[in-house]
């Protein structure tokens, strides 16, 4: 039919050029004759293969080729991060081959990958539903629709009427089709809204050609009244520079036909509404700049523009700035892509801290915890809306996380702790706690040496400094008594002096003033020596020395005791199989209450949680129990979502995020200050003994002053001081005077043994 429509047009009515084949199909068909006739044929197919160029050498692309545009979608999946990709396109269209493989190799650089394919034929087909119930997931899923308009029309109205429109799937569609979405009316819109489209970006130049835009639209919608919008789009304008082209050229040349004529289309070279014309191997340069739209309500919202080797902007002026992600360009409204997740969460969880399940009377369930908090600051960092609702589960956790394996939640969260058995069911995120299970034990008090307490104030090189001290003074003193007092000759008797000076200062007993200022300075360091090792002493006694009760795995197995680990957990898997405990001695327990009685009741010896878990019962009861070393390395909570969910990308990144800007730790000391410790005891400490530095300057103090007492005493004063003779008479005399008066009113005892 095109062949003898085309030998009609070129015998009969002797046209010069044909322009207006729009798709590759058509183009075909016709290039054959216009070449046998040497007719210039100005396609307008969006794709034109190299081979036929070639082959047909009076064949142009007058339209710019729009393989650039995959690359642009390609940045849109990524901006989603969804990976399940797939593309529906017209069957019987040859360019698709090569849309289809710029596609994915731009998908491919995005990290991304084309899963699916859906070729339809061009004919409406009542097979459509069919073949759309196979691409159905049960996730968000992007669908890259290439297809005419008319047929993309029906399959939106298929796709609604199926309710894949509103099931979590993003919709983009090529320039093929959103290039005329202006020209849409409500009840075509209506059945796309949220759909994200790409087209050509046609340069704003109206004012240039104010005769052709109110021509067009008088006698567009004189010929065409049913239409909602007259106004022209990429396509007439597409067709308006393609008309330029022949025109311009007819009359640079009075051949009007043949090759000159085609040599005069390819020196074409001006700016027409669509861009630059300039051919270059009998095709336009292709396309670099797409705008993006976002269908919303009864219309559609220009939301930026992106440019090869550019990427996204919201404007394209000399000021405009550009970002790799369309992010930049705002909220992009899709409800296409409203999720709704029905997310199990744990009925009967062990840390209520973590997942409260909370029934009022009017039956109304609420809740919160930790996790919750958390996943619901992970969705806010999504790049796409996500909204769900919370279901609770009874189960063990190992079940709770099959529901996901069998579909019937979308995703779990609690806290479920990640170990390689559930993972034969479902996918985690990367945890968002400590990892680890540890030990709980009660605590003991150390007796060992305790009869050796008293010693313990003191370091062993203090005590020996302190006897140093004592001995050196006691010689000094005996060293300067010696000559008034006979009884001091005894050796006991200069032991008993030392160490009688540490109590008092026996003023009455020293006849010389060189021993009373070594006795003063001392006296007083060994005031403060011996307060210190009182309060030290005292400080031992009465705070309690704790440590656990068990120090090991080994011992418990050795002693065949019971253990406890929360019920519903890994742990009685893991405390058989991995550390040998044997199933008779494993307790479960349902809250950590019940297992802290039970560890003070000495019904089990020990009890193993995960180290979130371990935080939380010991900021509850702070005195009583310990952590047993090792950590075992295991576990960590993350959220669940199924086995190659296009959810699981997204959700660890915004999980990284909370993680890395502190939101995470925030929600954890909150969660961790709310537990007000039960035990009134204060926390064990550990009392230190006093070491030497302590005392340093006390001790050069009282060395030092012994030390030159005694080098003053050995070395005559008129020998040291000859020229200070008067001075000293004087001083001397005052302090016989002041030993005068000290008699009068204190009563002396003489000879005391």
């Amino acid at each position: 039919m095109y062949c003898l429509a085309a030998r009609d047009l070129i015998d009969n009515q002797k046209v010069q050029a044909i322009i207006g084949p729009q798709t590759w199909a058509e183009t075909s068909l016709l290039a054959e004759v216009c070449s046998q006739k040497s007719i210039p044929l100005l396609s307008l197919a969006d794709t034109t293969p190299e081979w036929a160029m070639k082959k047909w050498q009076f064949l142009l692309q007058s339209s710019p080729s729009q393989i650039m545009q995959m690359k642009a979608i390609a940045e849109i999946v990524k901006f989603w991060q969804l990976y399940d990709v797939s593309m529906i396109y017209e069957d019987g269209d040859s360019s698709s081959t090569e849309v289809l493989s710029q596609l994915s190799g731009a998908l491919t650089e995005v990290g991304s990958k084309l899963k699916h394919v859906l070729a339809i034929p061009p004919l409406v087909s009542s097979s459509l539903s069919q073949q759309l119930e196979m691409l159905r997931k049960g996730h968000c899923t992007v669908f890259i629709v290439h297809l005419s308009f008319p047929l993309t029309l029906h399959l939106f109205e298929t796709a609604k009427r199926m309710n894949m429109m509103g099931e979590g799937n993003v919709w983009i569609t090529t320039g093929i089709f959103t290039s005329l979405v202006h020209s849409l009316n409500p009840s075509s819109i209506s059945n796309i809204q949220g759909i994200i489209g790409v087209r050509s970006y046609m340069s704003n130049l109206w004012y240039q050609h104010v005769n052709f835009y109110h021509r067009f639209m008088r006698k567009f919608c004189s010929e065409n009244f049913e239409e909602f919008n007259c106004e022209p789009g990429i396509f007439a304008a597409q067709a308006y520079d393609a008309a330029w082209i022949v025109v311009q050229a007819m009359r640079e040349t009075n051949q009007q036909q043949g090759q000159l004529l085609l040599h005069k289309i390819l020196q074409s070279n001006f700016t027409g509404l669509s861009g630059k014309i300039l051919f270059t191997d009998h095709k336009l340069p292709p396309a670099h700049i797409y705008q993006i739209i976002n269908v919303i309500g009864m219309s559609y919202k220009e939301i930026g523009f992106w440019s090869d080797g550019h990427g996204f902007s919201k404007s394209l002026d000399s000021n405009a700035s550009y970002n790799s992600s369309v992010r930049e360009l705002g909220k992009v409204v899709n409800p296409t892509c409203v999720l709704r997740l029905r997310i199990a969460v744990p009925a009967a969880s062990s840390y209520k801290q973590y997942v409260t399940v909370i029934e009022d009377s009017e039956n109304v369930t609420s809740i919160k915890g930790f996790s919750i908090d958390l996943f619901n600051e992970t969705v806010k960092k999504l790049p796409y809306h996500l909204e769900y609702d919370y279901f609770p589960f009874n189960g063990t956790y190992d079940d709770l996380v099959k529901q996901v394996y069998w579909k019937k939640y979308d995703a779990v969260v609690g806290d479920v702790s990640i170990v390689s058995t559930r993972y034969e069911y479902a996918s985690f995120t990367q945890p968002y706690t400590d990892t680890g299970l540890v030990m709980i034990v009660p605590v003991k008090s150390k007796t060992t040496n305790r009869a050796w307490l008293f010693m313990k104030p003191f370091t062993k090189l203090m005590w020996i400094l302190i006897l140093v001290i004592i001995f050196f003074n006691g010689f000094v003193v005996w060293m300067i008594e010696r000559n008034h007092c006979p009884e001091l000759n005894s050796p006991i008797n200069i032991l008993w002096l030392a160490c009688s000076s540490m109590v008092s200062l026996s003023g009455g007993r020293l006849h010389s003033n060189l021993s009373r200022v070594a006795i003063v300075v001392w006296l007083f360091v060994a005031l403060i020596i011996t307060q210190t090792y009182t309060a030290s002493l005292a400080s031992m006694l009465t705070v309690e020395r704790l440590e656990p009760t068990v120090d090991s795995i080994q011992q418990l197995k050795k002693a065949n005791s019971m253990v406890g680990y929360d019920t519903g957990s890994y742990c009685e898997r893991y405390l058989q199989d991995a550390l040998g405990m044997k199933a008779t001695n494993i307790k479960p327990f349902d809250s950590q209450e019940s297992y802290a009685d039970a560890l003070r009741n000495k019904e089990i010896a020990a009890v193993f949680v995960d180290v979130p878990g371990a935080k939380l019962f010991l900021a509850k009861h702070c005195k009583g129990f310990v952590i047993a070393r090792p950590t075992y390395k295991i576990g960590g909570y993350g959220f669940v979502f199924p086995r190659g969910s296009p959810l699981l990308p997204s959700v660890n990144q915004a999980l990284l995020n909370i993680t890395e800007n502190g939101t995470l730790r925030e929600l954890e000391n909150i969660m961790l200050a709310a537990e007000e410790c039960e035990d009134k005891i204060d926390q064990d400490r550990e009392t230190t003994s006093i070491s030497p530095a302590s005392f340093s300057v006390l001790f050069t103090l009282t060395g030092g002053t012994s030390t030159i007492t005694l080098i003053i005493y050995i070395f005559p004063v008129n020998y040291l001081c000859s020229g200070q003779r008067t001075m000293w008479s004087l001083m001397m005399e005052v302090t016989k005077r002041w030993r005068s008066l000290k008699r009068l009113f204190s009563r002396r005892i003489h000879n005391v043994a």
